[in-house]
């Protein structure tokens, strides 16, 4: 499938996360230890944390990759992308070390029935949990090879051939995530609030 770019927007703080399948995360540790990843762009240094509710995904595709941090230091990561996806319920927050201390950043959107859209949806996966169903999900197809979602975005650095798996459908419950990166071509956020906490006050 020829690789399709990712959305002009990048969302590099917050994003949500899909289930990284154990043989996924296997194939891509395997060529990151044999150096035959190279960073597609550079990511913060920290990770952030995401709950949500509920996560309605059309055209699902989850691969191997690999980002690279500010410092040089490449990550791992399981890379899942949507066509279409709407949340209900999104938390994410992000604690930054600052001279007064540790300052928590937490975003909130999507409560009730105001629910948030994107399209295009692209997530760099470092840790998921959640209570998940696919629809005609196909598990082991080449990365170069899928067709019921956008597929590997133009950019990003995967082993061609290698593992990845698609659904035309992908419902995540009860979602608590933690990301090094997404980016998306368009993020609705209805009913959007950030606030600042000082000390740690995370998702959770």
């Amino acid at each position: 499938m020829e690789s399709q770019p990712r959305g002009g927007t990048r969302w590099k703080r917050f994003g949500l996360v899909m289930v990284p399948s154990v043989a996924a995360t296997a194939a891509i540790g395997i060529a990151f230890a044999q150096g035959a990843l190279a960073a597609s762009f550079a990511v913060s240094g920290q990770q952030f944390k995401v709950t949500t509710e509920v996560l309605d995904g059309s055209g699902f595709t989850q691969y191997g990759a690999v980002d690279v941090r500010h410092d040089g230091e490449r990550i791992p990561v399981a890379v899942s992308s949507f066509e279409r996806a709407t949340i209900t319920g999104l938390c994410q927050s992000v604690v930054v070390p600052t001279p007064l201390g540790n300052i928590s950043v937490k975003l909130t959107a999507g409560n009730g029935d105001r629910k948030v859209e994107a399209q295009n949806l692209f997530i760099d996966i470092n840790n998921l949990d959640a209570n998940a169903t696919f629809t005609n999900i196909d598990i082991g197809v080449s990365a170069d090879h899928t067709s019921k979602g956008t597929g590997p975005a133009q950019g990003d650095e995967y082993v061609p051939g290698s593992f990845a798996q698609q659904a035309d459908r992908a419902v995540l419950r009860d979602v608590k995530q933690t990301a090094w990166a997404t980016s998306a071509g368009t993020f609705k956020l209805p009913g959007l609030s950030l606030s600042l906490h000082r000390g740690k006050n995370e998702c959770y």
